[in-house]
């Protein structure tokens, strides 16, 4: 039987163009805010890394949030991270950013304009017929609202994907403060500003990548429903027409 996707999480046709547009080199996604002259386009696709994600559980959240370290390092328990519903197969995925640039000056001064417009995690490649939102463990798709956009957020604009099944190791890097400020953690720098932390009791790895704010989380799924990809946006179109 054919994929259908579920309306209430279902990308409307201005986020599903985006999501289908985000990882084409050469191809517009808008213009410059204020200079409807200047055209934004996506510059290139980028490997950043792969990631081993052996319990097939993934978190895609913020590494750390600042109203939680200090919890963390007094031993009270924090929130969970948001691990995501859907199940994927447990194995070792890409890790792509699609940077665009949209030139622009700034009180006399020149700007590229290069930023990234989204992350993927790669599981198949598979064609995407489709894009959901994807939803975490605890969220109710019943409570939906029209409209309504699921994200998670982010103090410092970074977000990750990591095994679900390793996170408190995985995560404890970023937690770790001596009065108050942070300890230079132990990870590998990757290209695009994203770090990979590798956790080798369970052979799995958390990479951070670029979020604003945070990032709406989308299943690129195909026509047997299968999920082929898992894309991270800051900033594009609403999630519903």
């Amino acid at each position: 039987m054919e994929w259908i996707a579920d309306a209430r999480v279902a990308a409307g046709p201005e986020a599903a163009w985006y999501l289908d547009t985000v990882f084409t080199p050469g191809k517009q996604l808008g213009t410059v805010y204020d200079d409807p002259t200047t055209p934004v386009v996506v510059t290139k696709v980028e490997e950043v890394t792969a990631m081993r994600i052996p319990s097939g559980r993934l978190v895609v959240d913020a590494p750390w949030h600042d109203d939680e370290v200090r919890e963390y390092e007094r031993g009270l328990p924090t929130s969970p991270p948001r691990e995501l519903a859907v199940r994927i197969p447990p194995g070792a995925y890409r890790v792509e950013i699609a940077w665009t640039a949209g030139p622009y000056e700034f009180f006399g001064e020149h700007f590229d304009g290069i930023e990234c417009a989204a992350t993927r995690l790669c599981i198949s490649d598979d064609p995407v017929v489709g894009w959901e939102m994807g939803l975490a463990v605890d969220d109710d798709i019943d409570r939906l609202q029209p409209g309504e956009q699921i994200r998670f957020y982010s103090d410092a604009n970074v977000g990750c994907f990591a095994d679900a099944g390793a996170w408190t190791a995985l995560a404890a890097p970023f937690r770790t403060y001596v009065d108050g400020r942070p300890v230079p953690r132990d990870s590998e720098p990757l290209p695009g500003w994203c770090e990979r932390v590798t956790d080798e009791s369970h052979e799995a790895d958390l990479v951070t990548f670029t979020a604003e704010s945070g990032g709406v989380v989308w299943l690129g799924r195909t026509k047997t429903g299968d999920v082929a990809t898992i894309v991270v946006t800051s900033g594009m179109p609403g999630a519903k027409a």
